[in-house]
């Protein structure tokens, strides 16, 4: 069953674009309960409620589009994503509510089975339990998960925390939008798409474990938004500007030869790339693939992590560059540094 034809966008494309997004959020009222530790106003990847000295509830949402057309993948997928935001925190997921949008009459019961069934196995491996859902009838299938995590609220990282001199890494690679946007078109080999699903459904739980030991000081997962977007996100929470090597940024074998293909880039990705042009200095990079899978809207991506340069050697990921003095959330993209 050809699941994506009957989705609009895939995954975490089908987003709604930072840029317009920021306005709403804007006007909403700002919540003042101490106790809501991390809440809207960071753009950050999970609310953090304290409960008590040592315990916080850590909540996150997230639902998407069919970005697979195989059902147990989708399922796989969506859940390993929703889960990621948890981990983002530095926290355990540990209870999960499935969200689905589904028609029954149009796309038959055993398909839904198999997305209710690949998401359990991703939670069951997770150690997560799932308490239930909600479900409505829509002719575009959507599937995700509420989770609910816990943290010691001493121990919380946010994306708030980062430092100039902090050096960034990123624990998956780059371009599963224009993988799976390509597979959605019929221009994109299986072997390929395979590497896509598999990182995608690979938890970040040991990379957030090994964050955490290496001493990092503000973490998030790399989305819908992209990496531009979400660094830009990280460097406003935390007051600072980041610097990043496009050279060193990785990204899935095969997903570069795509992006030259106007086929292959998702709307949330074109979007993405417009978006950044407000706040990134290309530093003399020129427009090409490598450019835009910067902005590449991912779906269940890696961990971005800054870390204090003397643990570096302790972290997980590939090293991409380092956060800096200078305006905050501005990101410059250039040659290799030298420090």
């Amino acid at each position: 069953m050809a699941l994506t034809a009957h989705s609009h966008g895939a995954g975490c494309a089908c987003k709604i674009g930072a840029a317009e997004l920021a306005p709403l959020l804007e006007s909403l009222p700002t919540a003042t309960d101490p106790d809501l530790l991390v809440g809207a106003a960071t753009s950050d990847d999970a609310a953090v409620y304290r409960l008590r000295a040592d315990l916080a509830l850590v909540q996150s949402v997230d639902f998407f589009t069919a970005i697979v057309d195989d059902p147990y993948d989708f399922g796989r997928i969506a859940a390993a994503n929703a889960l990621s935001d948890v981990y983002a925190m530095g926290a355990e997921p540990v209870l999960a509510l499935n969200l689905v949008a589904y028609s029954l009459e149009r796309l038959g019961e055993a398909a839904l089975a198999e997305i209710l069934r690949g998401g359990a196995d991703v939670a069951a491996s997770a150690g997560v339990a799932i308490g239930g859902g909600h479900s409505i009838d829509d002719p575009e299938p959507k599937y995700g998960m509420a989770v609910t995590g816990t943290v010691d609220p001493r121990r919380v990282l946010t994306n708030a925390g980062g430092r100039p001199g902090d050096e960034l890494f990123l624990t998956k690679s780059l371009g599963v939008g224009l993988v799976t946007t390509a597979a959605k078109r019929g221009i994109a080999e299986a072997p390929l798409l395979g590497r896509a699903i598999d990182q995608m459904t690979t938890l970040n739980h040991q990379a957030s474990r090994a964050a955490l030991a290496a001493g990092a000081r503000a973490m998030t997962d790399v989305t819908g938004f992209g990496l531009l977007g979400h660094l830009h996100e990280l460097c406003r929470a935390s007051g600072c500007a980041a610097e990043i090597v496009p050279e060193d940024v990785p990204v899935i074998d095969g997903a570069l030869e795509l992006a030259a293909d106007p086929r292959a880039r998702a709307g949330g990705s074109e979007r993405n790339a417009a978006h950044a042009e407000g706040f990134t200095d290309w530093a003399g990079e020129p427009e090409g693939p490598r450019r835009f899978a910067l902005a590449d809207a991912n779906t269940s991506g890696g961990l971005l992590i800054a870390v204090p340069p003397e643990r570096a050697a302790d972290a997980p990921g590939v090293r991409i560059g380092h956060l800096a003095d200078g305006p905050a959330g501005s990101v410059r993209v250039g040659a290799r540094s030298h420090r």
